[in-house]
């Protein structure tokens, strides 16, 4: 008899952390791997991302279709609400004995709840993490209590789990996804990614990718504002986008790359790269800037400089390539003079990726195996 292990996946960013497990979890003979698909995946704004999973040979078994066209507070507490039906009627048909799930996004959080209820044990990867600029930090913790397993990238997020009230016994040390996708995906040579992009690098090069800061006080696009006037000068510079998440204020600063891309010959704006073609670029370009966790998670492994920008990330555990700079116009040009002056260069040659060397996939399989999940929902808050 096998587990079946159901793996609920939002977007883009979750899915390619998600692959290496999913594979290993396909791959194993004691384990059956199901799918939900949705979020982002199922939004043509967004690229209809679900696409890639299944050109990736996997098999999508069921697709939760949540996302309203309209990103403000209200539809999106909408979506939770609808997210909660649906992904009850997925599990009661699938009756998975476990879901596991990735990060802090409402529609995760709708999924853990429902699994909750329905008495389906929740393993959860990369629990204990700190956003103190999104809604998404206490998502996180709220999916952290209402999970059983727990997925952990740093020393210092598995003690912030723990004190969150968890067994460690339940809470497992094991990198980040992130560092072990980059070791395992073979990247595209310069020109086979221009010709997968359509486009020529030109002396300089910067990933763009920026999400709503969803508690911030200053609004979602007044921030890209300052980001696209700072990037305007940039006119030798190819300057590669990716779209943002589908939060509050996405669609905003969608609109507003839009406009930027349309006016400028060097820009280039991309709804979804996919795990290869967004790895191969961070190998490629000079450094990546905006305010996802991907350049505080995954590019210190490829020694390049990451500018975060505003406080979307504040909390994290950061590598000394990146530099924190206000959502402003004047802090921005600052950030990037640094990027690339002599001396920062020269100090990204010791860069170390706190989020370890690799190996978390296998180990995450590892432990699903092993662990045994009678009697697992029913737990007790763990004192200090």
């Amino acid at each position: 008899m096998t587990l079946k292990i159901c793996v609920i996946t939002g977007s883009r960013a979750d899915y390619g952390l998600l692959h290496f497990v999913m594979q290993g979890i396909k791959n194993d003979p004691v384990l059956t791997l199901q799918i939900i698909a949705t979020g982002m995946h199922l939004s043509p704004t967004f690229g209809h991302t679900f696409k890639e999973i299944e050109s990736d040979g996997f098999k999508i078994d069921y697709k939760v279709d949540i996302l309203s066209n309209v990103d403000d507070g209200y539809s999106i507490a909408e979506s939770m609400g609808q997210g909660l039906i649906s992904f009850a009627k997925a599990l009661n048909e699938l009756n998975p004995d476990l879901v596991l799930v990735l990060g802090d996004r409402f529609e995760i959080f709708s999924a853990v709840a429902a699994a909750l209820v329905a008495k389906i044990p929740v393993a959860h990867i990369h629990g204990g993490e700190v956003t103190i600029g999104a809604f998404d930090d206490a998502m996180r913790h709220s999916i952290t209590k209402m999970s059983h397993l727990h997925f952990v990238a740093t020393k210092s997020y598995r003690n912030r789990v723990l004190q969150l009230g968890e067994d460690p016994k339940k809470v497992f040390l094991v990198g980040g996804l992130g560092v072990d996708a980059i070791k395992q995906v073979k990247l595209l040579a310069r020109k086979e990614l221009e010709r997968s992009l359509n486009l020529e690098f030109g002396p300089r090069s910067l990933l763009i990718t920026f999400h709503p800061a969803t508690l911030d006080e200053t609004k979602a696009e007044l921030q890209m504002e300052q980001l696209l006037l700072a990037l305007k000068d940039l006119t030798s510079t190819t300057l590669i986008f990716t779209a943002p998440n589908a939060d509050t204020g996405g669609h905003s600063i969608l609109r507003l790359i839009e406009g930027f891309v349309n006016a400028n010959s060097n820009a280039y704006l991309f709804e979804s790269l996919g795990q290869l073609r967004y790895l191969s670029c961070v190998a490629q370009v000079d450094g990546v800037v905006g305010n996802s966790s991907s350049g505080l998670t995954e590019v210190p492994s490829f020694k390049k400089g990451t500018i975060n920008i505003g406080d979307r990330q504040t909390g994290r555990e950061l590598a000394s390539s990146v530099i924190n700079c206000e959502p402003n116009r004047l802090a921005i040009n600052e950030a990037l003079e640094k990027l690339y002056s002599s001396n920062f260069q020269e100090t990204l040659l010791e860069t170390i990726n706190p989020y370890g060397e690799g190996g978390a996939s296998r180990e995450i399989v590892r432990i699903l195996k092993e662990t045994p999940l009678q009697g697992i929902t029913k737990k007790a808050f763990y004192d200090l």
